[in-house]
């Protein structure tokens, strides 16, 4: 099954622009992204094994298994200019798959990370160990997920199996100082973010020797939801992109 996930693919695009959701998300997370980044850009939303139309595949708590795979996909369509945008786990595995395609010389022209400390900044708490109730209780105080939902004990016990692997993923990553990133870097993040502070964002640029920026929006962990516009508008100005009219 592919990795990606692609609305709508344009052939004359310049740009690719591949995204990695959050911990229990997938790639329909960034369906409406195409839209808004018009003609010039062409999404692929990665969709993690164990969910959505993946859903019979196995799971991969593993975050240097997990980006070695998106990479690895990710390399036939890197014969086009290209940048990464990951949020929250996405952002972890974003930064990794970046180090590891520029380790073959084909790095992206921009790494965007979203909604999360740096990768040397770690002190998860074990939610992957809570019983099924305070999975749902961490889903809920982050933000972006239905309550009514979760209440569901059909689409709970669908759900909660990748979301509690998710979390492990993340809760098992380690960094590692090598090798260094020279990609240019933004990272963004909401003002109101109960996971990670504008101050502890800003440790992300450490880990990069190609320039650095820091965009703070208004919003919680999944600031980017109401603030979805602003945020293309900033790839697309930073990728050097006349916005879609």
């Amino acid at each position: 099954m592919s990795w990606f996930r692609c609305v709508e693919t344009r052939p004359w695009a310049s740009m690719r622009l591949f995204c990695l959701p959050h911990a229990g998300g997938s790639a329909v997370f960034f369906r409406t992204w195409a839209k808004e980044t018009g003609p010039a850009v062409e999404v692929h939303a990665v969709q993690y094994p164990g969910r959505a139309d993946r859903m019979g595949e196995a799971l991969i708590p593993d975050p240097e298994r997990m980006a070695r795979l998106i990479a690895g996909a990710m390399a036939p369509l890197t014969d086009r200019p290209f940048a990464i945008f990951g949020h929250s786990m996405g952002a972890l595995l974003a930064y990794e798959v970046a180090r590891l395609l520029q380790e073959r010389d084909s790095a992206p022209a921009h790494l965007f990370v979203s909604g999360t400390r740096a990768p040397d900044d770690r002190d998860d708490d074990p939610v992957s160990t809570y019983d099924d109730d305070g999975v749902v209780a961490e889903m809920l105080k982050l933000g972006g997920t239905d309550g009514e939902a979760m209440a569901n004990p059909e689409l709970r016990e669908l759900v909660l199996p990748y979301v509690r692997n998710d979390f492990k993923l993340v809760e098992d990553y380690r960094h590692r100082e090598e090798p260094r990133l020279r990609v240019p870097m933004t990272m963004i993040v909401g003002d109101a973010d109960d996971d990670v502070t504008p101050e502890q964002a800003a440790g992300w640029g450490a880990h990069t020797d190609g320039g650095f920026a820091l965009r703070t929006l208004p919003g919680d962990h999944f600031y980017l939801v109401p603030n979805q516009s602003a945020v293309i508008a900033e790839i697309l100005r930073t990728l050097d992109i006349p916005a879609a009219q």
